[in-house]
């Protein structure tokens, strides 16, 4: 894992990886890794709107995210290459359909990451 000086405030940040290790004991200052499959904006979109969906078609987080096909297609395979989203794809009558739907692994993804997440803000504010 890469340390890193912080320029600003002497404080140690440690790069994140997609398999965080939140449970070791920080120093003072020291902030948690964040999952790298999610912190990324569209990657957190998709697992946040899953969150709260049952199941979301592509097109309807194609329009949430405010993104392109490619984009979002890219995205959401490297979600579930790791195993954080399952895809289906389906056919209505004729028209081509893909569902997305949350994983048990990406729901304790997304919460340790919130978690991090404000333990992150904690730390800045107490800056």
């Amino acid at each position: 894992m890469a340390k890193s000086q912080s320029a600003r405030s002497g404080t140690r940040v440690q790069a994140g990886t997609s398999h965080s290790k939140s449970h070791e004991r920080r120093g003072p200052g020291e902030i948690p890794d964040l999952d790298r499959l999610i912190h990324e904006r569209i990657r957190l979109g998709i697992i946040s709107a899953l969150a709260v969906n049952d199941s979301l078609s592509f097109s309807d987080l194609k329009r949430l995210l405010r993104t392109t096909d490619g984009n979002l297609s890219v995205h959401a395979r490297k979600l579930e290459e790791g195993g954080y989203l399952t895809c289906r794809k389906f056919f209505e009558g004729r028209i081509p359909r893909t569902e997305y739907r949350l994983t048990a692994a990406g729901r304790r993804a997304l919460e340790q990451y919130l978690r991090n997440m404000e333990e992150v803000i904690r730390v800045a504010r107490e800056g």
